[in-house]
């Protein structure tokens, strides 16, 4: 499968940037329809939101994908089209990026086929969460990202299925064992 080819819209030296990742979508991309298969979709995306985040951050980059907060396939990509992919951070925290995607629009075609917003986390070399190595400015609002801008800011509102467990959860020292007739926490 080839590589991607992913360029910049600006020198590595100014300040944030917008990637560009073009794909040709081959019939090992394709769904039993011809058209690109959803998995497919995800990688590309994906492809997008990695490079975006690693040239953003730079050299000291170490990110791992932190969640997929939202993916939009909007409209059917033939085997055998080009496409390109555009890629920016939107939304930064001490050592998390939120970086948005949007495949630009087809040959005859006026709106996005797809977009969608990924999160990142710096990790260190104990494999925990760490600070971004660098300051890193997001995208400024404009037509192309001001759709994906506020979609992030309404869905960074929303915490993951395991978030609020998550901050209750005593030490094992702090737990207190089940009483007689209680079930055990451990045992499912």
């Amino acid at each position: 499968m080839p590589a991607p080819t992913t360029t910049s819209a600006e020198p590595a030296s100014s300040g944030p940037r917008e990637t560009a990742n073009h794909r040709l979508v081959l019939p090992a991309d394709a769904n039993h329809y011809g058209t690109l298969y959803a998995g497919a979709l995800l990688q590309y995306g994906l492809e997008t939101a990695y490079a975006t985040a690693t040239r953003a951050v730079g050299p000291a980059a170490n990110l791992m994908l932190r969640r997929v907060i939202a993916l939009e396939c909007r409209q059917s990509v033939p085997v055998g089209s080009l496409v390109e992919i555009r890629g920016a951070v939107l939304s930064v925290r001490q050592g998390y990026l939120a970086v948005g995607v949007i495949g630009m629009p087809l040959r005859g075609q006026e709106l996005p086929w797809m977009d969608g917003l990924f999160g990142f986390a710096q990790v260190g070399p104990d494999g925990l969460p760490s600070v971004l190595p660098v300051e890193v400015e997001p995208v400024a609002a404009c037509p192309l990202w001001q759709p994906l801008i506020e979609r992030h800011a309404k869905l960074s509102k929303v915490r993951g299925a395991t978030a609020s467990w998550l901050n209750k959860k005593k030490p094992p020292s702090e737990e207190t064992p089940p009483t007689a007739g209680e079930p055990s926490r451990l045992t499912s």
